[in-house]
């Protein structure tokens, strides 16, 4: 398997890790089908980082076409809507290993609903009548659930993903934490990287870094990336996050996301349709 390790955790939930890549994944259905499910993702799973690495100069790089693997082409497909701005394929990696697993566990087999959680970015399955509870952490030091999403059959959303300056991910922004809800996790992916990315505004206890300084083959250069955030003056963090929220709602009426939930210093804001529930926990 090349190093991929695949395991059942005792609550019944697959475990696939693969170098950076670590993965949950739950479904529900007929036992059968579940293992079959189950087996099939395995078997997908032992060969896509190799896969990835064979392109990943490539996709280092701002976007172009041309790319061999399912994967690499998700990611450069999901960020390409977005290539006015610097982005590369990098930024919708994780949503797109998420999606291409979930692509794998359900095809052919009767599975009412599944997640494929990749490090926090989640492709979703549903059957018609199913749906999922999705919960929100906006604070990684401190992981409780500050806002809920139920995401239904009817809804258009089959992906969700997280980024933010305190996540595994380099950010350009200031933001918490920001969850989008869009058609695929490698698209929820791409947007919640750039909408974490202006949740921005100057202060000068703001440190930020070179990405290369930090991670020599960072995708991101010299762009200078979020390392430290003050408590900021309630000013400043309305300011960051009325261009987080701006960005969202330019998205969304474009079609690109469903919905977005932006966390900064304990401030919210939420950008949704009315018939997706996306609420937070104290309301």
């Amino acid at each position: 398997m090349s190093g991929a390790l695949s395991a059942r955790l005792p609550d019944g939930r697959l475990h696939l890790q693969h170098g950076p890549i670590d993965v949950l994944v739950q479904a529900w259905g007929d036992a059968a089908e579940v293992e079959e499910g189950y087996g099939q993702a395995c078997t997908r799973f032992a060969t896509l980082l190799d896969e990835l690495v064979g392109e990943l100069a490539a996709l280092r790089k701002p976007v172009h076409s041309g790319f061999k693997g399912p994967v690499a082409r998700r990611m450069a497909d999901a960020v390409r809507p977005h290539r006015a701005v610097f982005v590369t394929p990098m930024a919708a990696v994780a949503g797109a290993v998420a999606d291409e697993l979930m692509q794998a566990l359900v095809a052919g087999r009767q599975i009412r609903k599944a997640y494929v959680n990749d490090g926090g970015d989640i492709a979703l399955h549903f059957t018609r009548g199913e749906s999922l509870l999705a919960g929100v952490v906006s604070d990684l030091a401190n992981p409780a659930i500050d806002a809920t999403a139920r995401v239904a059959f009817e809804d258009p959303v089959r992906g969700i993903a997280t980024s933010g300056w305190r996540g595994r991910s380099q950010s350009l922004g200031i933001a918490d934490a920001v969850t989008v809800l869009a058609s695929t996790a490698a698209v929820a992916d791409a947007a919640a990287t750039l909408v974490a990315n202006a949740v921005n505004a100057e202060h000068a206890g703001i440190q930020r870094r070179p990405a290369r300084e930090l991670k020599e083959d960072s995708d991101l250069g010299a762009l200078p990336v979020t390392v430290a955030v003050p408590r900021l003056p309630p000013e400043v963090i309305d300011e960051a996050l009325s261009r987080g929220t701006a960005e969202a709602r330019r998205m969304q009426a474009a079609g690109l996301i469903a919905a977005a939930y932006l966390s900064l210093q304990g401030r919210t804001e939420a950008v949704y349709p009315p018939r997706l529930e996306l609420s937070s926990v104290s309301s």
